[in-house]
C-alpha cells in the first residue's frame, strides 16, 4: 500500500484539497482521497510526504513516437516535406537494438515528466514492447504505409504479421491500435483495407490528419511537393477537391463507431470540425510541433466548443526536444486548473481511458505524479515531477545531485 502527502491534492474532478493526501490499495487502486487528517495511514502502508508540492493525476500524452528518442537534434531540416525525408532515411539506418533502446529510454522519460500514459505511433513495434517490458501504460499503434494503390496487398499483409507478432504483448494496461500514416503515404485503397481490417480486429485508429499546407494541397488540388514527390516515383496522383479530414470521412477511417484518434488537424475549418465531432474523432493537439514546422495553429477553442474530444501530445522528440506536456499546455496558451485537466481527464477521455485515469477518485487506478508547487502557475522544465506512480507503483522518484 502507498500513501501520499502533499501541500495541495488535485482530484480535477473536485476542488483542490489544502494539505491532502491518496491512500493507494494493494491492487494499486485510489482507496481514499482527501484532507490529510481524514485520510488513513495503515500500519504496512508506505507514506511519503510532499510538504511543498502538488499531487495531480498522471499526465495523459496522447500523441509521441517513442521510438525516435534517440534522433533527438539529429534532424534540423526546416523544410517539411525535406524533414519527413531525413526522418524515413535516420530511421532506415537504425538497428532494431537501438530502436528498443530508444523507446525503454522514452518510457522512462515520460514517467520523469510525470506522464503516466502514452498513445504512441511508430513502425518497429519497440515502444509495445518497451510498455509491456516495463509495466507502463499507454498504447501502440502500429504504422503503415502504401501511397501506391499497387502495394495495398502487401502493405495490409505487413500490417497482419506485425499485429499478429504483437499482440502476444497486449495487456489491460499496454494495448494495441493500427495506425495508416497520413494522406502522403497512404493510398486510398489501402486507408480503406486498414479501416476494414482495424473493425475486423477490433483495433482503434489514429491517423495523422490535416497537418501541413501540403498536404491539403495534395488532397485538395493534386498538387504541391508532396503531389511532385509521389509523380515522380510514377504513382497517380488527381485533385480531389476535399480537404483532408473529408477525405478520410469519405474513405471511411473516420466514421462513427470507430475509434479514432487525429493527430494534429492543423488545417481544419468549421466544416471539418462538425465532420470530426459527428465521427466521435478525438484530437491529438500538438501546439509545439505544429509551431516548430511552421504549420500554424490548430482551431482549440472551435473543437472544444463543438465537443469534439482533445489531448495534448508532444510529438517526436524530433520535433520538440522533450516530452514535457505542460510546454504545449502553454504553447496553447493555457495554465492552471485548466491546463491540468486538459492534460489529465481530457487527455483520458481523447484515449477512452477516463474510466480507469485522468482524474483522482475512489475506485480509479492510481496513475499519479507530484510535481513542485510552481507546476500549476508556471512553466516547467522537462523532468520535473518529484514521483510518479503508475497503478499504484512507484516509476520515477527525482533525486537531487549532491
Amino acid at each position: 500500500m502507498l500513501r501520499l502527502r502533499a501541500r495541495s491534492v488535485h482530484p480535477v474532478t473536485a476542488p483542490p484539497i489544502h494539505d491532502g493526501a491518496v491512500l493507494v490499495d494493494v491492487g494499486g487502486r485510489i482507496a481514499a482521497i482527501g484532507p490529510n487528517s481524514q485520510v488513513p495511514t495503515p500500519p504496512e502502508v508506505e507514506a511519503l510526504e510532499f510538504p511543498a508540492a502538488v499531487l495531480v493525476p498522471g499526465l495523459v500524452n496522447c500523441h509521441t513516437h517513442l521510438e525516435l528518442t534517440h534522433l533527438a537534434g539529429r534532424n534540423a531540416e526546416r523544410d517539411f516535406v525535406q524533414w519527413i525525408r531525413a526522418i524515413r532515411t535516420l530511421k532506415d539506418a537504425t538497428p532494431p537494438a537501438e530502436f528498443s533502446r530508444a523507446a525503454e529510454q522514452g518510457v522512462r522519460d515520460c514517467w520523469a515528466a510525470g506522464v503516466t500514459c502514452v498513445a504512441d505511433t511508430g513502425s518497429s513495434g519497440s515502444p509495445l514492447e518497451a510498455l509491456a517490458r516495463l509495466g507502463a501504460r499507454g498504447i501502440y499503434y502500429q504504422e503503415v504505409f502504401g501511397p501506391d494503390p499497387a502495394q495495398c496487398a502487401a502493405s495490409v499483409a505487413e500490417l497482419t504479421a506485425a499485429v499478429e507478432r504483437l499482440r502476444p504483448l497486449v495487456s489491460r494496461r499496454a494495448r494495441l491500435g493500427v495506425s495508416p500514416h497520413a494522406p502522403y503515404t497512404v493510398s486510398e485503397p489501402l486507408y480503406r483495407a486498414v479501416a476494414e481490417f482495424a473493425r475486423g480486429a477490433g483495433l482503434p485508429l489514429a491517423v495523422h490528419l490535416a497537418e501541413s499546407r501540403e498536404e491539403t494541397q495534395l488532397v485538395a488540388d493534386g498538387a504541391g511537393p508532396f503531389a511532385e514527390a509521389l509523380r515522380a516515383r510514377g504513382i497517380r496522383v488527381a485533385a480531389r477537391g476535399r480537404s483532408p479530414v473529408e477525405h478520410l470521412v469519405q474513405l471511411g477511417v473516420v466514421q462513427p463507431g470507430t475509434a479514432c484518434l487525429c493527430i494534429h488537424c492543423v488545417q481544419v475549418d468549421q466544416r471539418d470540425v462538425e465532420l470530426l465531432r459527428d465521427a466521435g474523432a478525438a484530437i491529438a493537439h500538438c501546439p509545439r510541433s505544429n509551431r516548430a514546422h511552421g504549420h500554424g495553429t490548430a482551431p482549440l477553442g472551435a473543437f472544444r466548443r463543438a465537443g469534439v474530444k482533445v489531448g495534448f501530445g508532444t510529438d517526436s522528440v524530433v520535433s520538440t526536444g522533450d516530452v514535457d506536456l505542460w510546454s504545449e499546455a502553454t504553447a496553447a496558451g493555457l495554465g492552471g486548473e485548466e491546463a491540468l485537466r486538459m492534460l489529465t481527464l481530457e487527455g483520458a477521455r481523447a484515449l477512452g481511458h477516463d474510466a480507469e485515469i485522468g482524474s483522482l477518485e475512489v475506485g480509479k487506478q492510481a496513475d499519479l505524479a507530484v510535481f513542485p508547487s510552481t507546476a500549476l502557475s508556471r512553466l516547467l522544465p522537462p523532468s520535473a515531477a518529484l514521483l510518479t506512480v503508475v497503478a499504484g507503483r512507484v516509476v520515477h522518484r527525482y533525486i537531487q545531485a549532491p
